[in-house]
């Protein structure tokens, strides 16, 4: 699935058939984009902040709500630790994805059971890889006084690249950064 099928298909269940409104998401969507990240699954849903629906995209590594043409709202996917569904009558469906950055709660969602699951599951997904990528071992060090260096070296790139794909926080970059340097 492309980034333009994903957001087109979420605008037309949110009823939102505004072109250029569709063309905007898929310029912010794609200009922030994450190193190997990929689309996995949208749906349509309100922020409690706004009376329009938005557009939910779930990617690998994020789940993004896009408004208007509005910076997206991200929650990295390796902070989510539960997506639950409950229903209202006055908020319809309502998605209450908890992370480690705070509880992100979005109404009226279409679909809501089916996104809540695939929210789960691709949390799961994001949190095993970076636990793979965390506990690989590095390279086998060369003979000699750099050895050591060059392989705390390697473990800093690794942790660098985790967190600029938005896989680990800030916070948790620091305190595996402190962990390694000592």
């Amino acid at each position: 699935m492309e980034w333009t099928d994903l957001i087109d298909t979420a605008f037309r269940v949110a009823g939102n058939n505004n072109q250029a409104n569709q063309a905007e998401a898929v310029r912010t969507v794609e200009a922030s984009v994450i190193d190997g990240e990929k689309p996995v699954a949208s749906t349509a849903g309100r922020h409690p902040d706004h009376f329009r629906k938005g557009v939910l995209v779930l990617t690998t590594h994020r789940l993004l709500f896009l408004k208007d043409g509005k910076p997206p709202i991200p929650v990295p996917l390796t902070a989510v630790t539960d997506a639950t569904v409950a229903r209202t009558k006055l908020n319809g469906d309502v998605l209450t994805v908890v992370a480690l950055t705070g509880a992100h709660r979005f109404e009226d969602v279409v679909k809501a059971d089916v996104f809540a699951e695939q929210v789960r599951e691709s949390a799961r997904l994001a949190r095993t890889a970076t636990a793979t990528a965390l506990a690989k071992p590095a390279a086998p060090a060369a003979a000699g006084p750099l050895g050591d260096g060059e392989q705390l070296i390697d473990q800093l790139e690794r942790l660098a690249a985790l967190h600029a794909s938005g896989a680990l926080t800030e916070d948790e970059f620091s305190r595996a950064k402190q962990r390694l340097i000592g």
